[in-house]
């Protein structure tokens, strides 16, 4: 019993405890290389969280992280690499904010509408890469980056004054979406105001846990990932899976620009936020596809983002930031390699340990016979 439980301990915390010890060495290095105190830079980020609004901020930026890490876990459970959730979440708000902004509907439902068509959006996006994954044997990693591109091209031509764009000062954008179509979050006075869409980033990740543990579908992605042929002999089929872990890996997607059309911004303009879907990619291995490690990890991300501004202040370069999320991921993925490579060598020896106790002095093989003659004296063997 002892020897189990230090086994599940040791497979549960030994790669997370080395990958924060190796990430804490290598920042501190990065700092001291930078002639700053590590110390010093890490009191005044732990500090900056409980001024002005900060801490809020942090929680709104670990949700929109936390969706992007979802929608690339989802593809990451069948082994797909959906590089694409940059485009896909950035046309999702953007045809989103046009349709919210166009139209005028009852409270709630005008939310709902809004949040339906970025999940569409987003989805059928993703479908295009899906299904020439499953029909003509395109890699989705090729696809979804070219798909970025061309959203990049279509938003640029959605938004523009004579579309569905709206000239204001120097910027152009989306019509403003009203009242009745935004998502209210919980005010905190001077502290800020947590998203309402924080609430739905939780939602779905309990969600995202139910179906990868409690049900057939989850069943079979995680399945199909881990071995397309045997799954296909248990009679899954592995086209179908790919195109549905590709088309919510998409829907999800399309929900990571939301928390901010509907909490703050209520237009898609071109200043809008980029680079969620590529940081999506970095958290979704920063928590193993694991629906808390991936909340942890949006968490630290959001942290260091927020935090890091209050770096300027004792001359410290906020750019460090950058390097510690990175030697962060760096150091989780060294860490875990580790430890696989580590258990398995553990199983190697275990094993044959077990074959040599079994195998006894009445399991070897029995020795030849000696050939006699007809008078007992050993024959010549011709």
């Amino acid at each position: 019993m002892n020897g189990v439980l230090t086994g599940w301990l040791r497979g549960r915390l030994l790669a997370p405890v080395l990958a924060v010890t190796f990430s804490a060495l290598l920042c501190a290095v990065a700092l001291l290389v930078s002639g700053d105190a590590p110390w010093t830079a890490l009191k005044v980020m732990v500090s900056q969280v409980g001024q002005g609004t900060t801490a809020v901020d942090i929680v709104n930026s670990a949700a929109v992280y936390y969706l992007s890490g979802l929608a690339v876990a989802l593809g990451f459970q069948m082994k797909l690499f959906n590089i694409g959730v940059e485009g896909q979440f950035r046309l999702a708000a953007c045809v989103a904010a046009i349709a919210g902004g166009a139209w005028a509907l009852p409270p709630v439902l005008h939310t709902v509408v809004v949040i339906l068509v970025a999940v569409l959006v987003g989805a059928g996006w993703a479908g295009i890469a899906a299904l020439l994954k499953a029909y003509r044997g395109v890699s989705e990693v090729i696809s979804t980056i070219m798909l970025n591109a061309i959203s990049t091209g279509v938003i640029a031509y959605l938004i523009r004054p004579d579309t569905f764009g709206v000239l204001e000062g120097n910027n152009i954008s989306t019509r403003p979406i009203e009242h009745s179509g935004q998502f209210p979050g919980i005010s905190l006075g001077d502290k800020g105001t947590v998203f309402g869409m924080v609430f739905v980033a939780a939602a779905l990740g309990v969600g995202y846990w139910f179906m990868l543990g409690r049900t057939r579908f989850g069943f079979e992605l995680k399945a199909s990932g881990e071995s397309p042929t045997a799954a296909a002999a248990g009679g899954v089929n592995a086209r179908r899976m790919t195109v549905l872990a590709l088309l919510l890996s998409g829907a999800v997607a399309g929900m990571v620009g939301l928390p901010e059309l509907l909490g703050r911004d209520f237009a898609y303009t071109l200043n809008s936020p980029q680079g969620y879907g590529f940081t999506g990619i970095a958290i979704a291995l920063l928590g193993r596809n694991n629906p808390v490690g991936i909340a942890a990890g949006s968490l630290l991300w959001a942290f260091l983002d927020k935090a890091a501004l209050a770096l300027d202040n004792v001359g410290v370069p906020r750019e460090i930031a950058v390097i510690m999320q990175g030697v962060t991921v760096i150091s989780v993925v060294i860490a875990y390699e580790i430890v696989r490579r580590y258990e398995l060598s553990a199983q190697r020896r275990k094993v044959a340990s077990e074959a040599s106790v079994t195998l006894g002095p009445a399991d070897a093989p029995p020795p030849t016979p000696e050939l006699t003659d007809s008078s007992g004296n050993p024959s010549e063997v011709r």
